[in-house]
């Protein structure tokens, strides 16, 4: 099992053979455990997918958020999405506890890749990661939410095996 103090050894997930067009190039993007000296880039495409759905985004916050998250990983893992040293995305799974599903379940609580970067399967190697670290976690279930106003978004998680269900996530802000 790969833990953040194991630099030597970090899990990493290239495609072989992947396909390369000019504006397509997934094996290019190395897909690698965040570190805290990430911090300030996560936080760039954190703040745009904020934008980019609506959601407030508060700098000082997110920085404390994102840097607890990343010294304890009793919390979750998290990775980069790098390309020649620019990271374009990056993964958040944090870990919990179901009676429903009997033992640790995990929640893909984020999963941004830049707007140019989306469609050449760099969001299904991410999630291929995140069941692989879960498997390795004992994680019994894997939750997410998305958008219901992105369909295509929504048949992306369908087709990596999701599956909705007829309940309703409610969340009160404490």
């Amino acid at each position: 099992m790969w833990s953040r103090g194991d630099r030597a050894n970090p899990p990493r997930l290239r495609r072989a053979g992947a396909r390369h067009t000019a504006a397509c190039v997934s094996d290019a993007v190395d897909i690698r455990p965040a570190r805290p000296d990430d911090c300030e880039r996560i936080l760039q495409l954190m703040e745009r997918y904020y934008a980019e759905d609506g959601y407030p985004f508060v700098p000082t916050e997110a920085r404390a958020a994102v840097g607890r998250f990343l010294a304890d990983e009793s919390l979750g893992r998290m990775w980069v999405f790098v390309d020649g040293g620019d990271v374009v995305g990056y993964a958040a799974l944090t870990l919990g506890y179901s009676l429903e599903y009997r033992g640790r379940d995990a929640f893909v609580d984020e999963l941004y890749l830049r707007a140019d970067r989306r469609g050449d399967g760099v969001g299904r190697r991410a999630l291929a990661l995140m069941e692989e670290a879960c498997r390795t976690l004992g994680v019994r279930a894997l939750h997410l939410e998305a958008e219901r106003k992105k369909p295509r978004l929504l048949g992306f998680y369908g087709r990596a095996g999701f599956e909705s269900h007829d309940r309703h996530l409610m969340t009160k802000v404490l």
